[in-house]
């Protein structure tokens, strides 16, 4: 071997050694940068809310794990949520959610359409296949694959795509709470890429919660995040008309109070806020108004509470998220509210999901019964669903 061919294969050999340690090192440092747990002793839980809390159907609407280099069915030691612990938190579902488009700075008052995408660094670093690099609707394919995968690896979880996997899956889980169900979600229909064509790639590939917007504008009109404040547009309303028609559930988390409003005009089914909080709680942006999330609730939808600061103006303790649950219960009823964690979504919380029972723990405390108990820690979540699956 010549020394230009030795040095050529040195070289080569460095340059794997270097993508090697980048997708090693960096996708796991950004992700215990971006979702960490404060440290704090353990939550104290009484038997009474252990034993309510074991008698719950527990269910979340929404968790970003599948972004994440991270293998779930291992008990991980960073992020919010695996398949270990959310068996030792209790639940039973769990919607997880694909990003495929995110800016520097996740900057909830502006973002420019055409601002710097934090995903496709993410997904470089992390070995993803090259086809999601700049394609958004391989990204969302990507990730239910990694979900599909995950699940048959662990044989205990059920993707659920239609109201008689999920019948299954509630019945499997209380014959024996180690049985999980998975339900696939899309934030931000940007995925579509302004195709509607795209939404049957989506659906055979297991999506089944549809989200119109993230912190972009797009095709389906304008973002809470964004620069237009604008409605619907024709692609926006022809989407919403497929999503109620396909038996999907439609997400407006992320949607311009505007979206949110042209959407409850023309649906006749419940819709859902998938993560957020109650305004008249902590009063900022992010939370959607309530006389929206009101509108929200007639139509027989849920509103889910999230567990970070930016939504509960700073406390993210179980007690934190319990005092805003209990207000969005008098707020806008029992029966319209749910839990909307955002783990793994790039937020800081004070609990991960194996805590669950302390956040029951705080419920009682903050007086609901346990009936309204049952209904915000999962039971109105599954009523949608079963409402909306065909």
């Amino acid at each position: 071997m010549g020394i230009v061919t030795k040095s050529l294969a040195s070289l080569a050999g460095l340059a794997i050694l270097a993508v090697a340690g980048v997708a090693l090192i960096v996708p796991a440092k950004v992700e215990s940068d971006r979702n960490p747990v404060e440290p704090h002793a353990p939550y104290p839980v009484s038997e009474a809310a252990r034993t309510l809390h074991g008698n719950l159907t527990v269910a979340d609407w929404h968790a970003d794990s599948l972004l994440w280099k991270r293998d779930l069915t291992e008990r991980g030691d960073r992020g919010q949520v695996d398949f270990p612990r959310l068996r030792e938190g209790g639940s039973a579902i769990q919607v997880f959610t694909a990003v495929t488009k995110s800016p520097a700075g996740q900057n909830y008052d502006e973002n420019e359409t055409g601002a710097m995408d934090n995903i496709t660094l993410l997904a470089i670093a992390s070995l993803w296949p090259v086809r999601t690099w700049q394609d958004l609707t391989e990204r969302a394919l990507y990730q239910a694959e990694k979900l599909h995968d995950f699940a048959a690896d662990d044989g205990n979880v059920a993707i659920i795509r239609t109201r008689a996997d999920l019948d299954t899956a509630l019945d499997a889980h209380r014959a024996d709470p180690n049985a999980l169900g998975a339900v696939l979600g899309i934030e931000g229909s940007h995925a579509l890429e302004g195709d509607l064509a795209n939404l049957d790639r989506l659906e055979a590939a297991g999506y089944r919660v549809i989200g119109l917007h993230h912190f972009f504008d797009n095709a389906l009109g304008g973002s809470l995040h964004g620069t237009s404040n604008a409605g619907l547009t024709d692609f926006g309303r022809a989407v919403v008309r497929e999503v109620a028609e396909r038996g999907m559930v439609l997400d407006l988390a992320h949607s311009s109070p505007q979206v949110v409003s042209d959407t409850l005009d023309m649906v006749e089914m419940p819709v859902i806020v998938s993560h957020g909080g109650l305004h008249s709680f902590c009063p900022v942006k992010r939370n959607l108004p309530d006389e929206l999330m009101l509108r929200v609730a007639e139509t027989g939808g849920v509103v889910g509470m999230g567990y970070w600061g930016d939504v509960t103006c700073g406390d993210v303790t179980p007690a934190g998220i319990a005092a805003m649950i209990a207000q969005a219960v008098e707020v806008l009823g029992e029966d319209h509210v749910s839990l909307g964690s955002d783990y793994d979504g790039s937020v800081g919380t004070g609990f991960d999901t194996s805590e669950l029972p302390a956040l029951t723990q705080a419920l009682m405390d903050k007086g609901l019964s346990d009936a309204q108990i049952g209904k915000v820690m999962g039971g109105n979540i599954v009523r949608v669903l079963s409402d909306r699956l065909r």
